[in-house]
């Protein structure tokens, strides 16, 4: 079963650097040494990093870059109490794009109320809350942004 990556979150650095692994598998069909390769690392330094959780900040850019995907800076705000969004381009929002907010409403409700009865951790209700708050600020910020595009720079 394919994972729906717009709604995880990582628990801890740990966990951000092996779910962007996990990304660059799954969607990128990479390897741990392909991905050390476009680091220009060794896979031996990639997988200790991995293991325990000390690659260098300066090569956290590059692993995102190879793998396709932006856990371990994400984590790295959510840890400092930020709240980090896509920047959306302005463009119209299809019923897709509201399902999914709505999915992610959804799961953060059910986490809180998991939470409240007890069968819940903090840190999973945490996640799914700032999923959605995520997702909301995206589309407040994508229509704010609607009637004024950016051009598109970056391959999406």
């Amino acid at each position: 079963m394919k994972r729906n990556w717009k709604a995880i979150q990582a628990n801890s650095l740990i966990d951000a650097l092996r779910l962007t692994k996990d990304y660059a598998r799954e969607c990128k069909n990479l390897s741990v040494e392909r991905i050390a390769d476009l680091m220009a690392v060794t896979h031996h330094d990639l997988y200790k990093w991995l293991g325990n959780g000390r690659m260098p900040s300066i090569l956290i850019p590059a692993y995102e870059l190879a793998c396709g995907c932006h856990f371990v800076s994400q984590w790295l705000a959510l840890s400092a109490g930020k709240l980090v969004i896509d920047m959306p381009r302005g463009r119209a929002s299809t019923a897709r794009d509201v399902h999914a907010l709505q999915a992610l409403l959804n799961q953060a409700v059910g986490q809180i109320l998991a939470f409240a009865d007890g069968q819940a951790e903090a840190e999973t209700a945490l996640g799914a809350i700032h999923s959605g708050m995520a997702g909301l600020a995206w589309h407040k910020s994508n229509i704010e942004k609607h009637n004024q595009p950016e051009l598109a720079l970056g391959a999406e």
